[in-house]
């Protein structure tokens, strides 16, 4: 059974990391999201679920503007040739629905499939936001502090400059 909002929630509670999380109506693309977001403060981030052609899995983690190329985007990171991942391989491994694509899932990653990548460009934001695992709420979290979840889940991310 995936993790709910209130696992992710006592997890960021339990590693002393200061959140807040803003409720709203769902969203399902960057563009709907600019809409009902009103003044949460930090990047804006959204999050690439992707495969290579050898079956890898990697979350490229950046800000919502960022453009990133999926054909440069191997020889930065060091993956093969990537696709997006289907849903139900995203449902299997971070336990979320398209739509909620987050790097929160990372909780639910215990066989630690996931090659993690965040975008120099979003970590020099002080405070950046995510899905809490659902797409009808926001959690601004610091940059710092992602890094520091990220890693009580088993991941190390790569920090690169990928838009």
């Amino acid at each position: 059974m995936p993790a709910t909002r209130d696992d992710l929630f006592a997890r960021f509670k339990a590693l002393g990391l200061d959140t807040t999380t803003r409720d709203h109506a769902p969203v399902y693309t960057v563009e709907e999201a600019q809409a009902l977001r009103g003044e949460i403060p930090g990047g804006h981030c959204k999050n690439l679920f992707l495969k290579d052609d050898k079956g890898n899995i990697w979350l490229i983690v950046c800000l919502e503007e960022a453009q990133v190329d999926l054909k440069a985007a191997p020889a930065k990171i060091g993956s093969r040739r990537l696709s997006f991942g289907k849903a139900e391989l995203l449902k299997e491994v971070l336990g979320v629905e398209p739509g909620s694509v987050t790097p929160f899932g990372l909780i639910n990653d215990t066989e630690k499939r996931v090659n993690v990548v965040l975008d120099a460009a979003m970590m020099a934001h002080e405070l950046v936001n995510y899905h809490p695992l659902e797409n009808t709420a926001t959690t601004t979290i610091r940059s710092a502090d992602l890094v520091t979840f990220i890693r009580s889940c088993g991941h190390e991310p790569k920090v690169v400059a990928v838009a």
